[in-house]
């Protein structure tokens, strides 16, 4: 059976990242750029300047990856693209690229939406098993979703407001903390103790999510104990803000898999590196004997590898662009 390597691209935020898959679960090479130290002074990720950066960056990315993997373009079969969602104007660098390369070197040109590269970071460990359900959590994601088969996606829940990633930034803000807020959130959680008393958010039937209720529960508390002369213990609430997300994400998560039969559990995402939602989805994943897997660190964050792995797929069931492929800041995934 003859390889098939993929290139792809992902330029949807802040990272400027190519790799090169072979057989969509394979890395051959990863370069990814990554811009934190520039955003960071800033508190959160600037697009235009994120744009910029991948403008600059895109064709040493390129040529890195190319050398690392001691390959020309003639070996590649396909070029893969993150389209969106995203930061339009990074989007845009990717896409440009990636279409450029395509139409110079005689290539088809895949799309990948964002979130199905997330879940296909898992392959890169181990083969999915189907059916399964894929909590992507991140920075700009907070969703559910149901597979029953290769790139086949069923959107059962997700975020109505912040996604989790987002809410751990702003929270880590007023907290004090550094960009990105989720490492420094995460590490005082298991130094702190649950002392402070927050909500559980949406605490419903449904398998949807709310974050921005919870972090406006941080953010007063904090207001109002600075109104009394009171220090908050930043420890403490760490600790308390990551058990209720932990909780409502574990506790929708696995109830999700018992209506719909599954056994399978994908954990994806750049939040997926968050320890304390790892050790409480092995934990219950143990008692309830559900196949749980969860990327490695380096491919929770965004990564091209990611869409490499998920290009593979959609390269083989057929879904091609020229020309007419365009970036979008939203998209549902399907």
């Amino acid at each position: 059976m003859k390889n098939t390597y993929i290139l792809a691209i992902e330029t949807s935020c802040d990272e400027t990242s190519v790799s090169i898959v072979k057989n969509g679960h394979e890395e051959i090479a990863t370069v990814v750029l990554s811009q934190i130290d520039i955003h960071a002074k800033f508190g959160g990720v600037v697009p235009e300047t994120a744009s910029r950066n991948h403008i600059e960056n895109i064709t040493i990315v390129l040529e890195e990856v190319l050398s690392r993997a001691n390959m020309t373009m003639e070996k590649i079969d396909a070029i893969a693209v993150t389209y969106g969602p995203g930061l339009i104007g990074s989007l845009l660098i990717g896409v440009v690229a990636a279409k450029t390369l395509a139409f110079i070197y005689d290539k088809p040109l895949v799309p990948v939406h964002h979130i199905a590269g997330h879940i296909y970071a898992s392959n890169l460990e181990k083969q999915m098993q189907f059916p399964l359900i894929a909590l992507v959590v991140s920075g700009g994601h907070t969703e559910l979703i149901l597979m029953e088969e290769d790139y086949s996606f069923k959107y059962i829940g997700g975020t109505m407001d912040d996604a989790v990633g987002e809410a751990y930034d702003k929270v880590a803000r007023v907290l004090g903390l550094s960009y990105p807020g989720g490492p420094h959130i995460d590490k005082l959680a298991h130094e702190g103790k649950d002392t402070y008393e927050l909500p559980l958010p949406m605490d419903d039937s449904s398998f949807d999510f709310s974050f921005s209720g919870l972090k406006s529960a941080v953010i007063n508390m904090v207001h109002n104990e600075k109104q009394r002369g009171n220090e908050i213990n930043v420890a403490n609430m760490a600790t308390s803000f990551q058990n209720r997300v932990v909780e409502i994400l574990t506790k929708k998560t696995m109830r999700a898999l018992i209506k719909h039969d599954v056994n399978n559990l994908i954990l994806a995402g750049g939040v997926a590196a968050n320890r304390g939602l790892r050790e409480r989805f092995k934990k219950l994943c143990r008692e309830k004997e559900i196949n749980l897997s969860i990327p490695h660190i380096k491919y929770c964050t965004d990564n091209a590898a990611m869409i490499g792995a998920a290009g593979y797929y959609a390269y083989k069931l057929g879904r091609r662009f020229g020309n007419v492929l365009k970036a979008k800041p939203t998209d549902q995934l399907n």
